[in-house]
């Protein structure tokens, strides 16, 4: 984008996801953000709760030190509240927060008493807003999200297969499941904008198999798509070799290393992709310093695999892959629910 100045259609698409979050008149609202965060979406979150009669309000904190032995992009596992928990009590409560944290506040460790106390999370993906303009909730989306999410819920297991290698064994037994659709207005619970998935955190060891990435699948920790093979051996839970002879399998070999610890090659959470805006191709068309990668988590059909923290297993590292493979067959309990990458059923 060229000019980063408010429009009136983007404070409009705001207002629409504050309207789905059930926000009433006169009610007080939370805006959580840190001094790096994207300054023009906080400004459109202002205006937007102001349109509608709400009261908002501004927590910002610093941003945190770098303390981590690479950059972290895209972690979904804020470290700006680390250090002060005096200020957990004022973000929790009933009613909405809203987070514009760079990384978001959903695998932080603060998470779980702010939603015991009632409120609601809306976390704001560090998008550009013409990205989450495009990608507005819709709310049939809904219904389509609890339906996938009722069925990960009720399955026991999970396998994912491609004609690129992929095979992948996933116990869901005991995991913590999930879905987004973009909104939320019950207290105790966390959505993301954009949204249209549906997750689950497996319990510790419960994945196995290989999973194969193919040119056109995406690393969107590095905000880059996949340019040759690589294949991923993981035994319970953990990723025990990355094969490739090419530069995108030595990215991830090296970016995983220097972490020096070996909770970074554990899986974090598998899940599949429900929104029909979202586009697989759309990190094309923007810099990487617009986009924060959501929208290639929630393309309909995709098949998003994640390392890194995954609380139903007690971890919370930083260390984060999100990576969404395409034209892969996921099925549950032996049922589809995607097949070579289209959605089957009652998500279709």
């Amino acid at each position: 984008m060229f000019t980063d100045r408010v429009e009136a259609k983007w404070i409009e698409s705001f207002a629409a996801v504050f309207r789905l979050c059930g926000i009433a008149a006169n009610e007080p609202v939370r805006i959580l953000s840190e001094t790096q965060s994207r300054t023009l979406n906080v400004q459109l979150a202002e205006l937007a709760l102001w349109s509608l009669g709400a009261c908002p309000f501004h927590i910002m904190v610093p941003t945190p030190p770098q303390t981590a032995p690479v950059p972290v992009r895209s972690t979904g596992a804020s470290r700006a509240l680390r250090g002060l928990d005096p200020l957990v009590k004022p973000l929790s409560g009933p009613g909405l927060l809203v987070d514009l944290t760079l990384e978001g506040l959903l695998h932080a460790p603060e998470v779980k008493e702010i939603l015991a106390s009632g409120a609601r999370l809306m976390m704001i993906s560090n998008e550009h807003p013409d990205v989450l303009e495009r990608l507005a909730p819709d709310p049939a989306l809904m219904a389509k999200v609890k339906r996938g999410t009722g069925m990960l819920k009720n399955a026991r297991k999970m396998r994912v297969t491609s004609s690129a290698g992929t095979d992948l064994s996933i116990s869901l037994e005991d995991a913590r499941t999930g879905g987004v659709w973009g909104w939320t207005d019950r207290p105790g619970t966390v959505a993301h904008w954009p949204g249209g998935l549906c997750l689950a955190f497996p319990n510790a060891g419960a994945v196995d198999g290989t999973l194969v990435l193919s040119p056109g699948d995406a690393n969107l920790t590095f905000k880059r798509y996949v340019e040759a093979p690589v294949c991923l051996a993981i035994e319970k839970d953990f990723i025990t070799a990355i094969e490739g002879r090419n530069l995108d399998a030595e990215l991830m070999r090296d970016h995983l290393a220097a972490w020096g610890e070996r909770d970074a090659y554990a899986v974090s959470h598998v899940g599949f992709g429900l929104n029909p805006k979202a586009r697989w191709d759309a990190m094309v068309m923007y810099d990487k310093r617009d986009i924060n990668g959501t929208e290639l988590r929630v393309f309909a059909g995709n098949f998003l695999f994640s390392t890194g923290a995954n609380e139903a297993a007690g971890r919370f590292g930083q260390g984060h892959f999100d990576l969404p493979l395409r034209n892969c067959t996921i099925t549950l309990d032996d049922a589809p629910v995607v097949t070579e990458g289209r959605l089957e059923g009652e998500l279709a």
